[in-house]
């Protein structure tokens, strides 16, 4: 009987099937309670392994729940904000969220914690740096990685943008820049985190005209936080010097 499940491809219930077998057996369960706790079993299991595989897809760089976000030390965002958030609401809606604020304030931790619950609720998501994304963009055409990931990117329901124009793009990045954008518009809700807020990425990308269709794009519909607490990093850094600082 093993086997048949799996020529069903349901391995994971026929390797439990001799425990189900025992358990309708001692509980005296009808054939329906049987064939719903084999195929409640098999579901989960399902669901389990794709989200195991979203999660190995979306390539984060570490994993922080929204629950670990110390929002005490974040005055810039409530808690009930972060529980909006947390509902998705704005990826069903299709909005993209833009992340502002200095290094080390929690902005990567927020967008990957969202991540997490949306790989959690069935969506597919991506994470990528900006250098990591220009990486890709600029070897798509000989490099089947590349290629494969900017797939996964544009199929993606939630692509996460990290450290957004931390640093100048040529005219070909930009115009590869812009046609992913263009691709995800009205098709994927898009995560950005910068340090640099909308009215200076002109001066990053150059050309304006570029700049002006990139941003008419992402604020389309969109949700702007800005967090400016001082750096989780800086306040509690470790030191080589124990309590004291080198200057005291």
């Amino acid at each position: 009987m093993q086997n048949y499940f799996r020529h069903l491809r349901m391995a994971e219930t026929a390797n439990e099937l001799p425990e189900f077998l025992r358990k309708a057996e001692k509980f005296s369960w009808t054939y329906q309670e049987f064939l719903e706790e084999l195929l409640t079993y098999e579901l989960k299991r399902r669901e389990a392994k794709n989200a195991e595989r979203r999660l190995k897809w979306a390539k984060f760089p570490y994993q922080k729940t929204l629950d670990e976000f110390q929002i005490d030390e974040q005055k810039s965002i409530s808690s009930r904000q972060i529980k909006q958030l947390k509902e998705l609401n704005w990826l069903e809606q299709q909005y993209n969220l833009i992340l502002l604020g200095p290094p080390g304030v929690g902005k990567t931790h927020i967008a990957i914690g969202l991540g997490l619950e949306a790989i959690q609720k069935g969506f597919q998501v991506t994470f990528s740096t900006m250098g990591e994304l220009i990486h890709l963009l600029k070897t798509q055409e000989y490099l089947t990685k590349s290629q494969t990931q900017l797939k996964r990117i544009n199929e993606s329901d939630l692509v996460i943008i990290d450290d957004l124009m931390y640093m100048a793009m040529d005219q070909r990045e930009a115009n590869l820049f812009f046609h992913l954008i263009n691709n995800l518009y009205e098709r994927s809700s898009i995560i950005l985190t910068s340090n640099k807020g909308p009215e200076q990425w002109g001066e990053l990308i150059g050309d304006q005209g570029i700049t002006t269709a990139i941003l008419d794009r992402l604020l389309h519909r969109v949700e702007v936080i800005q967090l400016n607490e001082e750096s989780y990093r800086i306040k509690y850094r470790s030191s080589i010097f124990g309590e004291k600082s080198v200057q005291s």
